[in-house]
């Protein structure tokens, strides 16, 4: 399946291929889902290369590494990404991060800072700027808190329903000894319906989040330290 682009993406994309000349093309409204082939045919009618608009999207690519999700029962349960990032974020540089990660996630968070790391922490969410082997990165990452205890209460509930349903069938009379059994089964099926309908849609919506955020960066990190940083 051919990549496609989100508007955040299309924007730093045009805005990368216009430094090497030709105009930066109007903000497409609506542009997620544009292929590569549609920003080239965008870009040339404003006098961009489609070899300069190839290359500014392998940039902004190469900026994120998308970090295999953890998974319970088949449901995705951890979401993270790597920014690779040229050098260290500067006091300023960081300071707008914050700004952006408590704008996008929706929370304050915790901040703090050892020798050459810097982190920002909110529950199982954090974002932090560490030292790699090529430089720095960005290392974002989040665990969904009570998804493992709800799937592992459906399990429960299924199999106390599975010998309930067991001692019906073998007729041994214990219709009415079933009762809570059959309750707790009741209790785990809906966990793990609730579990297989929320967590794909909430790894997608933080999925999206650190993708913003990984672009975010770009842009911070390629504009001028301001005087004084650090």
């Amino acid at each position: 399946m051919e990549r496609t682009y989100r508007d955040d993406e299309v924007r730093e994309i045009f805005g990368l291929a216009a430094r090497g000349g030709g105009n930066e093309p109007t903000p497409v409204s609506g542009a997620d889902g544009l292929t590569l082939a549609n920003l080239q045919a965008i870009g040339k009618e404003v006098g961009l290369e489609p070899a300069a608009v190839a290359h500014a999207a392998a940039t902004v690519e190469a900026r994120t590494v998308k970090l295999p999700q953890r998974t319970s029962l088949g449901m995705p349960i951890g979401v993270g990404r790597i920014v690779p990032l040229p050098r260290a974020l500067t006091d300023s540089e960081w300071e707008r991060l914050v700004g952006e990660l408590r704008t996008t996630f929706g929370a304050r968070g915790r901040v703090s800072s050892q020798g050459g790391l810097r982190e920002w922490v909110n529950g199982n969410l954090h974002a932090c700027i560490e030292p790699s082997a090529t430089g720095y990165r960005l290392r974002l990452g989040t665990i969904n808190g009570n998804a493992r205890s709800l799937n592992a209460l459906g399990t429960v509930g299924v199999a106390a329903g599975a010998v309930a349903f067991g001692a019906l069938v073998m007729g041994s009379g214990l219709q009415e000894a079933v009762f809570v059994p059959w309750m707790i089964s009741a209790a785990g099926v809906a966990a793990l319906l609730s579990n297989m309908l929320r967590l794909p849609r909430w790894a997608r919506r933080r999925d999206l989040q650190m993708a913003s955020i990984a672009t975010t960066i770009g842009t911070i990190m390629d504009g001028d330290p301001a005087p004084g940083d650090s």
